[in-house]
């Protein structure tokens, strides 16, 4: 579509619109009205955002604990709840229906009104997850389903404080995070609205409720003598618009996460008004860290709004603390793209080390709380998380790990075993994660080779699988991390890559520590390798083991 077209479109006159240029972005919308973009060294263009530098603090964090937690949770129904229940057949179409009746009559609005989050605790599972490891903590600040967690300006009514649980979410986060001495972070993802939500625009095409529209263009008239009477769902739901391009095929949404690639262009007043709701967030709880769940920033490329937003929250941070302590997490960045952000590999990893420091953001099981994966014992096991942990990490990653939170705004049992079983390996093992850095080469052994591919948005994990032949290396100063992926069949590893004809290491070796035991080891350093031998007995907690080597 050509961008004079797309202007048209969105409700933009081209002479009265003010207009910038540069080599990257090309045509793009500047400053509207609204709340205010912090003036700085930091200008709303790609050229100017490339002169961050990520803050070592992150960079020797290494691992971050996030709770993806809203009303979407209160069905317990797994991720994207607000946009399966109204494709029709699906199972959460089903489950909807069972639980709370068709979707003409009960909606996700209605959905919001049951969610309380009674059983709530900040402050405890912040501290949990603190004594677990975690070096950041981020919280869900809204989702696709445009809900925000806080005391919005610009979402004054589908908000949290106003509704639902009728608690400001994200503060009672972020106090607790700063009582913990946590960085703060919030995820935003409201942008996609627009188009996520158009399955509420359907009707069943079967059945007994065939053609009876679901309540996604429903209006503020709608709702006399309702308990939402007064509320505007458009609002909420941002669905007076035509669809977009297949939009009734499920799957389209995917493939048009791009804007501009088939989806209806967003209006003008959408635009700003999640620019002037996020500047609001930053500007209100100052988070640290902003995790975007789009293609590089918001709206881009048919918008300046994400530039805006990255420029002021980088100029904030530098104003507030006199240097920079900003992070931002894109997806689907190019090589000049991510030297302006910290690039984001949802649930997957770098095939070798990066240059600039990344993120893989990840879950134990669902995004959005499911049920059925604590009936069914389905999460990650605490093996699988370290193992990954301790991959991303050699890469020059960062690890960031959601637990999902139930509808009542509790854990579960089994979660807090997992976390318990990840506290126990971080106490013994944390030394070899924090403050270190990539070593000449990422790891030897299988792993290496037979790697899951990584390709655009992510999801590559959990397809290479790890042996005791496998070794991930990192440094700190002078000393050598070398972490054994699995227990060694005969109690012995022979690390290759540290022997006396290695290209990458030319010392002797004078110990090696079994960190988790520590104790020191009997070791054989020759032209074949580091041989290490460690006792008969494996330990009753064997995830991944780490030997310091010293020189």
């Amino acid at each position: 579509m050509k961008r004079r077209t797309l202007l048209k479109q969105i409700g933009i006159g081209l002479p009265a619109l003010a207009l910038t240029q540069n080599s990257n972005a090309g045509l793009f919308l500047q400053d509207l009205a609204g709340e205010k973009i912090m003036k700085g060294p930091f200008k709303p263009t790609w050229d100017s955002l490339q002169a961050y530098k990520v803050p070592d603090w992150y960079r020797n964090a290494k691992f971050g604990i996030w709770a993806h937690w809203g009303p979407q949770c209160e069905a317990e129904a797994g991720d994207w709840y607000a946009r399966g229940m109204y494709e029709e057949g699906s199972h959460q179409y089903n489950y909807h229906i069972k639980k709370y009746g068709h979707p003409s009559r009960f909606g996700f609005k209605d959905v919001i009104n049951e969610w309380k989050a009674d059983q709530w605790n900040p402050e405890e599972l912040v501290a949990l997850y603190k004594e677990a490891g975690a070096k950041y903590f981020f919280a869900m600040a809204n989702h696709h389903d445009n809900f925000d967690m806080y005391n919005s300006k610009y979402q004054k009514k589908w908000n949290a404080v106003n509704l639902g649980p009728k608690k400001d979410i994200i503060e009672g986060w972020a106090k607790a995070a700063k009582k913990e001495g946590l960085p703060f972070g919030c995820s935003i993802h409201a942008a996609h609205a627009w188009r996520w939500f158009e399955t509420a625009q359907r009707s069943d095409k079967s059945g007994s409720s065939a053609g009876i529209p679901y309540d996604g263009k429903m209006s503020k008239a709608d709702g006399k003598g309702k308990w939402w009477e007064g509320l505007d769902p458009q609002e909420l739901y941002a669905q007076n618009h035509p669809l977009s391009k297949d939009s009734w095929d499920n799957g389209s949404v995917h493939r048009q996460w791009h804007w501009g690639e088939g989806v209806y262009p967003p209006s003008k007043a959408y635009i700003e008004k999640f620019v002037n709701r996020t500047i609001d967030l930053i500007n209100r709880y100052e988070p640290d860290l902003l995790y975007f769940d789009d293609s590089q920033l918001p709206f881009w490329p048919i918008s300046d709004a994400g530039l805006r937003i990255a420029s002021h929250h980088y100029n904030f941070s530098l104003k507030k603390y006199g240097e920079m302590r900003a992070v931002i997490n894109g997806k689907i960045l190019d090589e000049q793209q991510r030297k302006a952000l910290v690039w984001d590999i949802e649930r997957g990893q770098a095939n070798d080390i990066l240059p600039h420091v990344w993120q893989t953001d990840t879950c134990i099981g669902s995004w959005h709380y499911d049920r059925t994966i604590y009936e069914r014992n389905r999460y990650k096991s605490p093996q699988m998380v370290i193992q990954t942990l301790v991959d991303v990490v050699s890469k020059n990653g960062n690890y960031l790990l959601n637990i999902p939170v139930r509808g009542n705004g509790s854990i579960d049992e089994l979660e807090r075993k997992i976390v318990s079983d990840i506290t126990k390996w971080m106490k013994s093992n944390s030394e070899s994660i924090y403050d270190t850095r990539p070593w000449h080469i990422f790891g030897e052994g299988p792993s290496t080779q037979n790697q899951a591919e990584l390709s655009a948005q992510g999801f590559n994990e959990g397809r290479t699988k790890f042996t005791s032949e496998d070794v991930r290396f990192n440094t700190k100063g002078q000393i050598i991390y070398a972490t054994v992926m699995d227990w060694p069949k005969d109690n012995t590893v022979l690390i290759k890559n540290l022997g006396t004809d290695s290209v990458h290491f030319k010392k002797k070796v004078s110990n090696v520590e079994w960190l988790e035991a520590k104790i020191s080891l009997p070791f054989e350093q020759t032209e074949q390798g580091l041989k290490v031998t460690f006792p008969d007995r494996k330990p009753d907690f064997s995830f991944a083991h780490v030997l310091k080597i010293i020189s």
